[in-house]
């Protein structure tokens, strides 16, 4: 980068010391050649009085004038021949000349311009410009002298953001050897800046965040499923084991065979659950979504439900005053909202009533799923969306552990969020945020 600011710098300076110069010639030039039009457009004598009046009124020395005959002869002026490569009635460029000093004579090299008179006369204007030169000379020095202070600066610049990048870069490499070697708790280092690498680690560190959590829910995860599929599988070991010793008779065969088979079909229940949570987090539903009548799908989830809320005694209602529509895959939410309400029922006593309602705002729906139940206690509202938690208190009743997990990811799949709601008498809530179409 240093090298690239260099080149740049010195071809700048190369641009600026050229048009220096071509404008300071130019300039002069112009004022030869002024010069020459005046003095041609004077009489004949007015003319040598005006080439010895510019010679003497030139302190510095640099005008060259001269007035020759037709032949050649020097008439007025300090020049002492015209000059062999001087081209008579051009443009101003540069000859060779010899001038008239009292100390001598001096060759210079200068420019000018010739012209032949109508009396047969040649004028011949010309000035030196060494002091162009100085100036170009000057200007030229000027940017030399700028030039090193600000290629020094630009390399210290340079050196010093090389620095803190490498620093920045080993500290970031130590703590991803950290990560590698186990560390799950490691960060990226980020400041607190607008800058592209600290959004880059604020990035990597949510990357972090969520792959510690999913390495430790897997973590549990594997002796969760090794627990919950020994058991079933367990009892149908000893069921078969028992039937071969001890059964009789057909019947009891048969029997034994029902409990092995109901054992292994709770092991095929968790195994399927796993897989439609792998299905589900993965976003493999995505694509498929579409306008979803959330009045509808609420309706028919009563309905379904309301067989088996009569058949354990429980008043299963629907409120439902709007017709609300949300983006997303109609069976994942009807599998969501039954989840809850299966539960709503399945822990609800006799007598009780569960309550499914759709309220609508300006800015959100809400899907709400109420009961009388004993709820869930302040201290489980993050622990029952676990994978395979089972509370004490529901260790006798069916079920695998999986069913608010699955509603969870269903939820998260769609942007929405699952709100429980703590305290005697269960309440979930599941909030679709943004405005609804009716």
């Amino acid at each position: 980068m240093a090298g690239v600011f260099a080149v740049l710098v010195i071809t700048l300076f190369g641009f600026i010391y050229w048009k220096v110069d071509d404008y300071l010639i130019t300039r002069s030039d112009r004022m030869i050649s002024s010069q020459l039009d005046f003095i041609a457009g004077l009489p004949g004598e007015q003319q040598l009085s005006a080439i010895n009046q510019n010679l003497k009124q030139d302190s510095r020395g640099v005008q060259h004038a001269g007035l020759f005959g037709a032949n050649g002869r020097r008439i007025a002026g300090n020049m002492e021949r015209i000059p062999p490569e001087l081209r008579l009635n051009d443009i101003v460029h540069n000859v060779s000349v010899i001038r008239m000093l009292p100390t001598g004579r001096d060759a210079r090299v200068i420019r000018a311009i010739a012209r032949t008179m109508p009396n047969g006369n040649t004028l011949v204007i010309g000035r030196e410009v060494d002091e162009t030169r100085e100036i170009s000379h000057v200007v030229g020095q000027a940017l030399a002298l700028g030039l090193l202070p600000a290629l020094c600066l630009c390399l210290l610049a340079g050196a010093l953001l090389s620095m803190r990048a490498q620093k920045r870069v080993e500290e970031v490499n130590k703590r991803v050897q950290r990560i590698i070697a186990g560390d799950l708790s490691e960060r990226l280092p980020h400041r607190n800046a607008d800058e592209p690498f600290s959004k880059l680690a604020v990035i990597v560190n949510g990357m972090l965040d969520e792959m510690e959590t999913m390495i430790h829910a897997l973590a549990g995860v594997g002796n969760d499923i090794a627990h919950d599929l020994r058991t079933p599988l367990t009892r149908a070991r000893l069921a078969l084991e028992r039937g071969r010793t001890n059964a009789t008779t057909v019947e009891h065969l048969q029997t034994v065979a029902d409990k092995a088979i109901a054992s292994i079909d709770q092991s095929l229940a968790i195994i399927t659950a796993l897989l439609r949570l792998a299905e589900i987090e993965n976003s493999r539903r995505s694509a498929a979504f579409g306008s979803v009548p959330l009045h509808e799908m609420l309706r028919e989830v009563c309905d379904l439900y309301e067989p088996i809320a009569e058949n354990k005694k429980v008043d299963l209602r629907a409120k439902v005053k709007y017709n609300r529509n949300v983006l997303g895959d109609r069976d994942l939410l009807f599998e969501a909202v039954a989840n809850l309400v299966d539960n709503a029922i399945k822990f609800t006593p006799e007598g009780g009533r569960v309550g499914i309602e759709l309220e609508s705002g300006d800015e959100k729906t809400i899907v709400r799923i109420t009961d009388t139940g004993p709820g869930i206690s302040e201290q489980e509202r993050e622990a029952v969306l676990r994978r395979f938690y089972r509370s004490d208190k529901i260790r006798s009743t069916p079920g695998v552990g999986l069913g608010l997990n699955l509603v969870a990811a269903i939820v998260k799949l769609h942007g929405f969020r699952l709100a429980i709601h703590p305290g005697p008498g269960g309440r979930m809530e599941i909030i679709c945020p943004g405005r609804q179409s009716g």
